[in-house]
C-alpha cells in the first residue's frame, strides 16, 4: 500500500490540468467518494498497526497534494474566464437600465438650496432635534406665556423639553457659541401639532438661515433673497415683501413669489392672487442679540426660514406633500433624472 501512495504522489505531480474538463476528470479521478483516494483511506482499515502511523502520514499527503491542486486549477480557469469575458465587451453597446432607486424630491431641493446659499458664503450648521425652552423660545423672544408660543402648536415631552418647532434653536446655539460674524444656513426637520392635510403636517423639513456682522441692514437681507430665488426659480421671479410679525425679529416680513404654476394670472394654488408665500424673514431684534451675547449696538443681522416642502410643491407641482411620505415608487421613481 506503501508503494501504492508513493506513485499516487508521483503521478499528481505529473499532471497538468489545462482545461474545465481536465479539472473535472481530475477530482472524479482522485477526490469523489468513488475516487482512488478514498479508496486507499477505505484499506487503511486492513493495515497492520504497526506501520499505521506512517501509512497515515502518506495518506493525509496525497490528500492534501491532490485538494490543492484541484482548487487551485479552479482558481486559475476563473481568473481566465473573467479575463475572457472582459476582453469581449464591446463598449459601445448602450448601458442597462439602473432600477437601483432615486433620489427623494425633498433632497433634491434641500440640497440645491444649501449649494445656492453655499455660494453666497452660508455655512451648513446642524442641532438636536429635541430642544429645551430656552433655545427653542427664550433666546429668541418668547417670554412666558406669550401668545407667539401658541403660534408653534408645540409636541411637549416634560414642561421644560419638546421637540423642535423651528431650526432657530440652531441659530441660537450657533451665537452661543460664536462672535460676529456669522454668516449660515440651518436646515433640518421640525414638528408642530397639527392636523395632516394636502397642506400640512406634524412634521415637516426647514432651511433658515443669518447674517449677523456690523452694519447689516434690511437692504442686504432683501438683495441676498432676490440672488436666491432668482438661483432658484429663474431669472424671471417676481417677488414682493409683506409687513408680517415674528417674535425674534423686528421688522418682519413674509416674501412671496410669482405663482411658478399659473404664472400670475391666477390659479387655485394661490388662491387666485397670482402670489405665493415661500418663506418668512426679518432684522433680527436687538433683544435674541442680547440674549445671546452680542452686542446689539455694534452689530446687527437678519434671519430668514423657509418650508422645503412648499418649495418642492412649486418645484415639481406636487399637489398633496403627503405624497413625499407614502413611499410610493411610483411617485418616486420619477425623480431619477434629478
Amino acid at each position: 500500500m506503501k508503494e501504492k501512495i508513493q506513485d499516487l504522489i508521483q503521478e499528481l505531480e505529473s499532471i497538468v490540468l489545462n482545461s474545465s474538463d481536465d479539472i473535472e476528470q481530475f477530482r472524479l479521478k482522485f477526490l469523489s467518494k468513488k475516487g482512488l483516494i478514498n479508496e486507499l483511506i477505505a484499506q487503511f482499515r486492513d493495515v497492520d498497526a504497526s506501520h499505521k502511523r506512517e501509512i497515515g502520514q502518506l495518506l493525509n499527503i496525497v490528500k492534501q497534494n491532490a485538494q490543492s491542486k484541484w482548487e487551485s486549477a479552479l482558481a486559475q480557469a476563473s481568473i481566465n474566464t473573467e479575463t475572457d469575458h472582459s476582453e469581449s465587451i464591446d463598449y459601445s453597446l448602450p448601458s442597462e437600465p439602473d432600477f437601483s432607486g432615486s433620489r427623494h424630491p425633498l433632497s433634491i431641493i434641500e440640497n440645491k438650496i444649501i449649494s445656492i446659499f453655499k455660494q453666497l458664503g452660508f455655512v451648513l450648521h446642524e442641532g438636536p432635534e429635541i430642544e429645551d425652552d430656552w433655545h427653542n423660545f427664550s433666546a429668541l423672544n418668547f417670554p412666558k406665556n406669550h401668545p407667539a408660543r401658541d403660534m408653534q402648536d408645540t409636541f411637549f415631552i416634560n414642561d421644560d423639553i419638546a421637540l423642535r418647532t423651528h431650526t432657530s434653536s440652531v441659530q441660537v446655539r450657533l451665537m452661543e457659541k460664536q462672535k460676529p460674524p456669522i454668516r449660515a444656513i440651518m436646515p433640518g426637520r421640525v414638528y408642530r401639532n397639527e392636523a395632516v392635510s394636502a397642506r400640512a403636517n406634524c412634521f415637516f423639513h426647514q432651511i433658515e438661515g443669518i447674517y449677523i456682522d456690523k452694519k447689516v441692514s434690511f437692504k442686504d437681507l432683501k438683495q441676498t433673497l432676490y440672488i436666491f430665488v432668482q438661483q432658484l426659480f429663474g431669472e424671471d421671479i417676481q417677488v414682493r415683501f409683506r409687513p408680517s410679525y415674528f417674535p425674534f425679529t423686528e421688522p418682519s416680513a413674509e416674501m412671496d413669489i410669482s405663482c411658478q404654476l399659473c404664472h400670475g394670472d391666477g390659479c387655485n394654488v394661490c388662491k387666485q392672487s397670482g402670489w405665493l408665500e415661500i418663506l418668512g424673514c426679518g432684522m433680527i431684534d436687538p433683544n435674541v442679540l442680547k440674549m445671546n451675547g452680542i452686542d446689539p449696538d455694534e452689530y446687527s443681522g437678519f434671519a430668514f426660514g423657509m418650508g422645503v416642502e412648499r418649495i418642492a410643491m412649486l418645484n415639481f407641482d406636487v399637489k398633496d406633500l403627503r405624497t413625499y411620505f407614502n413611499n410610493d415608487l411610483r411617485f418616486l421613481s420619477q425623480f431619477k433624472n434629478y
